[in-house]
């Protein structure tokens, strides 16, 4: 593994750290300030092997600042976790940090296990992104792990040889263009157009002459000769999106066109010879479009050659981890931004999503994402609104025991704020649980969110746990944080951090 870079003018700091790693088995390399980072990022060159996999620097050093460091490493290696460490006086300089892309701030003097926890995570965060960044790199235009995914890269493959025409099924939002633009990428016609129509988005007086175009005054307005999509795809391919939704009296002429490639452009009188392969997608049921009388039944016959279904994004929950961070990704490379890193609480809760605009839906929230949340790692509490009020389908029981605990939950955290500031009162014998009590009532919670499907039990119950018991010292110690630390055996700088983590403020 690449070593951890250490930057600090201080050898105390440098010391103690790189002993602390050492016994965690992380490679450690020290410097005593940015020039000398510098210097080795410069001689290490492209040899990616010979440079940092987390760079943890102070923010005030003599030849330097902690930022402008940050800022040059950021330019060479976007990828780099760095952490930048601060006394509480440059607290407000370490979260501008943030916006030059900093993984996360450690405040001066830290908790050496704090610390260490820090800067594993950033190890892993490091190590994830770097098989993320390379399955991209190898992945292209379309994404997918899941089987039924595959099936429809293996259905693109065998139609690479054939100009046959394919009609594309699946619900709005989960990718149907993408499919005709791969189909239309891998087939003989790849040199050509591709020329793309939402049928559903045209006026109807419009969409005839969008389809075949119109000779010069075939219409008030029509000043000169137009030529319609068809005529734009030659030699290419015309892909129909929301075919279902075609006015009925068009449907014969394209009916027409796919039968002998021939069409008339609007007020012509001479026929238009159709070079175009058709690749058709809807989202309705043509079926029963054809049973109630909306859709032709010759058209889609002559349609439905062959039929690729394309899954919705719940089911193929596999596939969201890769695409969320593509879009990430890609969503900052638009901005012009930093792209935003996820956890793995996060992804898990996005996994359990529904997500009813399928795979369109995760875009967007990835771009919201970029822009809304608040570091650079994007936590489970970060993600928008419509996924943290959604929760996965659970049985009856399962959700009752949950809402339960959700609600004493709920209950503690609010206690210090409608509470008297007073040491809390002896238990009484009633009060105590008998022994190995909360450890059973902890298992049986346990089984159900896990029963339920759920993702995130490790981070529920923790932070419940941690809740009441950061809750009951500060109760005790009538609400010093110092001593309600001293008594929990941890550091004052965790405890700080918790109550801010946890909401308890």
């Amino acid at each position: 593994m690449k070593p951890i870079w250490i930057v600090d003018d201080d050898q105390s700091i440098r010391f103690v750290l790189e002993k602390a790693l050492l016994r965690e088995d992380l490679p450690t390399r020290s410097f005593t300030n940015p020039r000398e980072v510098l210097a080795a990022l410069e001689s290490a060159g492209d040899d990616d092997a010979q440079g940092p996999q987390v760079l943890v620097s102070d923010i005030r050093m003599p030849g330097g600042s902690g930022l402008e460091l940050l800022d040059k490493v950021k330019a060479k290696l976007p990828g780099l976790p760095v952490i930048i460490m601060t006394a509480f006086s440059d607290l407000d300089s370490a979260v501008s940090a943030f916006q030059g892309g900093a993984f996360e701030y450690l405040p001066k003097p830290f908790d050496l296990p704090r610390a260490v926890e820090l800067i594993r995570r950033a190890v892993d965060e490091s190590q994830r992104e770097e098989v993320a960044e390379e399955r991209l790199a190898d992945s292209p235009e379309m994404l997918g792990q899941a089987p039924a995914m595959q099936d429809v890269f293996r259905a693109i493959g065998r139609l690479s040889q054939s100009n046959v025409t394919v009609l594309i099924t699946g619900e709005s939002g989960s990718g149907k263009e993408l499919v005709a633009r791969a189909l239309h990428k891998h087939s003989l016609r790849a040199t050509g157009p591709f020329v793309a129509i939402n049928t559903a988005a045209i006026p109807k007086d419009l969409l005839e002459s969008e389809l075949f175009g119109h000779e010069r005054g075939a219409f008030t307005g029509a000043q000169t000769m137009r030529r319609g999509r068809f005529e734009q795809a030659e030699g290419g391919t015309l892909f129909l999106d929301e075919i279902g939704d075609m006015p009925f009296d068009l449907q014969t002429r394209l009916l027409r066109v796919l039968s002998d490639g021939h069409f008339y452009r609007v007020g012509g009188h001479n026929s238009v010879k159709a070079n175009v392969r058709v690749i058709a997608a809807t989202h309705q049921d043509l079926e029963q479009r054809v049973k109630v009388g909306g859709f032709r039944e010759d058209l889609f016959h002559r349609l439905n050659v062959i039929r690729l279904r394309l899954p919705a994004l719940r089911e193929r929950g596999e596939d969201v981890p890769a695409l969320t961070r593509h879009f990430l990704q890609q969503s900052a490379k638009q901005l012009g931004v930093e792209p935003k890193r996820i956890s793995d609480a996060a992804l898990a809760r996005l996994a359990a999503f529904d997500f009813p605009g399928n795979v369109r839906q995760l875009e967007n929230i990835c771009h919201w994402l970029t822009v809304m949340a608040p570091a650079l790692l994007v936590e489970s509490k970060d993600l928008p609104p419509e996924v943290m009020a959604a929760s996965p389908a659970q049985p009856p029981a399962a959700r009752a025991i949950e809402t339960h605990s959700a609600t004493e939950a709920a209950e503690s955290i609010l206690a210090p704020a409608v509470a008297p500031a007073t040491a809390a009162p002896a238990p009484t014998a009633a009060a105590v649980a008998a022994p190995g009590a909360w450890e059973d009532g902890l298992e049986l919670d346990a089984q159900s969110l896990l029963a339920a499907g759920r993702h995130d039990v490790w981070d529920v119950l923790s932070r419940r746990f941690e809740s009441r018991l950061i809750l009951a010292a500060l109760a005790s110690t009538r609400g010093r944080r110092i001593e309600a630390a001293q008594k929990l055996g941890i550091g004052r700088n965790t405890i700080t951090r918790k109550i801010q983590e946890l909401g308890l403020e």
